[in-house]
């Protein structure tokens, strides 16, 4: 039997009451995507080619349709580009502390992982990162150093959320690489699988007709198809505009309580945060106490980053409740 996979939100016991383990949008739901996806008829196939929904998103990334793949989710595309470019015995370039989907698809594929410069077969960047929420360090030089031909797929997930800094990358070296976007948790929608990604600009059309091969038919169901066609419409963007002030606001307060709590908080441009705990050996028990009173927290051992939790940005009555819960005061 494979190992289980480490991920934040509810697990066998259910939803925590006080969840902080995700990165969705904590303003969420957007009322524009729910009020689409609730609308969505479930009785039909959708189009098998997605046309409008993938000149929709041409339209708004500014790309030609044929640019744009539609995935079941981050995690599908992530396994399927694998797929495509694998070669037993090559390598994956992935960075330090990343999800760990990464590594997870280049293992599948019977290649090795490496987060240091070498030949490889694709690269891996998060911009902000995950768990850490911060720049991509030394993105364009891996940018630069990468041989002609191997694609470096730049996961989006979090540029919605930002709620400080800028991208490394400038316009033109974003149409290098590939760009996959997630836009449920922006939304706050994480429950609807959906995702797509925007291929470079000259992209390798082996590349394209490789991962159009190995797609699922129909990856993306009517649910999908809603919450990613109210994703580029001004409703769901001023919403998202609007609930980036809130979650600055937050995250503050937050930061502020963790501290105070004598945690070691680490800087993030994002709705969500790492911090060290005072006492990173007990991090298990500290983990299962909070979680025994409803309140759940990320370990980011499976990040690489044992002593370490990382909290998404809520609501004050959740805050207080993570102070409440906490047991070494």
């Amino acid at each position: 039997m494979q190992p289980f996979r480490v991920h934040g939100g509810p697990g066998a016991a259910g939803p925590a009451a006080h969840d902080f383990s995700t990165n969705a949008n904590a303003c969420g739901p957007c009322p524009a995507a729910l009020q689409a996806v609730q609308a969505a008829d479930p009785t039909r196939y959708p189009d098998p080619g997605y046309g409008a929904l993938r000149e929709q998103l041409a339209a708004w990334h500014g790309v030609a349709p044929a640019r744009v793949l539609v995935a079941a989710s981050a995690s599908e595309f992530i396994m399927r580009i694998s797929a495509a470019v694998a070669e037993p015995g090559a390598a994956v370039q992935v960075p330090a502390h990343a999800y760990g989907d990464y590594a997870w698809a280049a293992q599948a594929q019977q290649m090795a992982v490496r987060s240091t410069d070498g030949p490889v077969r694709l690269a891996w960047a998060c911009e902000p990162s995950s768990p850490l929420g911060q720049a991509h360090a030394g993105l364009a030089l891996q940018l630069q150093a990468l041989a002609t031909g191997v694609p470096l797929v730049l996961d989006c997930a979090y540029a919605p959320l930002r709620l400080s800094g800028q991208p490394t990358l400038d316009a033109a070296q974003q149409q290098q690489v590939w760009q996959l976007w997630s836009p449920n948790k922006a939304l706050g929608l994480t429950g609807v699988r959906a995702a797509y990604a925007v291929a470079p600009r000259h992209a390798d059309p082996r590349l394209l007709a490789r991962l159009a091969q190995l797609a699922p038919s129909w990856p993306v169901g009517s649910h999908g198809v809603a919450m990613l066609q109210a994703w580029t419409g001004n409703a769901a963007q001023d919403w998202l505009a609007a609930s980036l002030a809130q979650l600055r606001a937050w995250k503050a307060r937050q930061a502020a309580l963790c501290t105070s709590l004598g945690w070691q908080v680490l800087a993030s441009d994002t709705n969500f945060f790492c911090a060290q705990l005072p006492q990173p050996a007990r991090i298990a028990e500290d983990l299962a106490v909070l979680r025994a009173a409803g309140v759940q927290l990320r370990d980011c051992a499976s990040f690489g980053l044992p002593g370490h939790v990382r909290l998404a940005a809520l609501a004050p009555l959740h805050q207080d409740a993570l102070a409440r819960a906490w047991p070494r005061r």
